[in-house]
């Protein structure tokens, strides 16, 4: 009997990617994202592998429960990988609204939905969470602020979900991509294509594939097995050293 995953932000970028890998692994799925347009066209790609696309805004909490409640106790795999940057100014310029959203989808809508499905898995004795971090929440740079702290309390929030769960059966993974050629840039800088293509110029990110790939992988350990974190980062970036101010 096929296992059944569901994905957040499944329109585009990391969701989209690891739909198609998990249906080439066998996986039934739920895919969740804004776009039910992009959500059907990925449904009619990988046919029967979708059970149901579900057109969700995760900020959403009355529409959480309506929508993903009925899942629970159903998914044995459930991906948050809705999430998003806007803006890259510095704190005491950027925009509340930003901040707002990125709070409000970062960190609300993945425990909105995180608590929806929980309580299933648990009552199963088995299941999987994996949450779509980032190495933002490790490492500072410039415009991170909201961002990179809504990040890393995904990144506080899985270890402690980890400590909740122990003894349940239920696993936590916490995934940290670094640079990645997705729509992100794209959001983040509010459409600007050419502002985000200049992101990536000269080097070579990490793509969609890779990040399905790791998800994949972390989601097909053996289940005495549990993946806590998994950060990645392309060959061409690292750790910048620690700047310092001169007079």
């Amino acid at each position: 009997m096929s296992k059944i995953a569901l994905i957040t932000g499944a329109s585009s970028g990391f969701g989209e990617a690891t739909a198609r890998q998990l249906a080439d692994n066998g996986w039934q799925l739920v895919i969740v994202a804004r776009r039910l347009e992009r959500l059907e066209l990925l449904k009619n790609e990988l046919g029967n592998a979708v059970i149901e696309c579900v057109c969700l805004d995760v900020r959403d909490r009355q529409g959480v429960k309506a929508l993903l409640e009925p899942w629970n106790g159903k998914v044995d795999l459930l991906i948050n990988n809705a999430g998003l940057a806007a803006g890259l100014e510095m704190a005491w310029n950027a925009s509340l609204d930003d901040w707002d959203l990125m709070i409000d989808t970062n960190i609300k809508g993945l425990t909105y939905v995180t608590r929806a499905l929980l309580s299933g898995m648990v009552k199963k004795g088995q299941g999987h969470v994996i949450n779509m971090g980032s190495i933002a929440g490790s490492y500072n740079y410039p415009g991170g602020n909201t961002y990179g702290a809504s990040k890393a309390f995904v990144e506080r929030f899985s270890m402690n979900l980890r400590s909740d769960l122990h003894g349940t059966g239920v696993r936590v993974t916490n995934i940290e991509p670094g640079m990645s050629e997705t729509e992100f840039s794209k959001v983040r800088f509010k459409g600007d294509v050419e502002k985000a293509k200049h992101l990536y110029k000269g080097t070579k990110a990490l793509q969609p594939e890779d990040i399905a790939a790791s998800i994949v992988w972390c989601a097909s350990q053996p289940e005495h097995v549990n993946i806590n974190r998994l950060e990645i980062m392309p060959t061409v970036q690292a750790f910048g050293a620690l700047p310092i101010a001169r007079e």
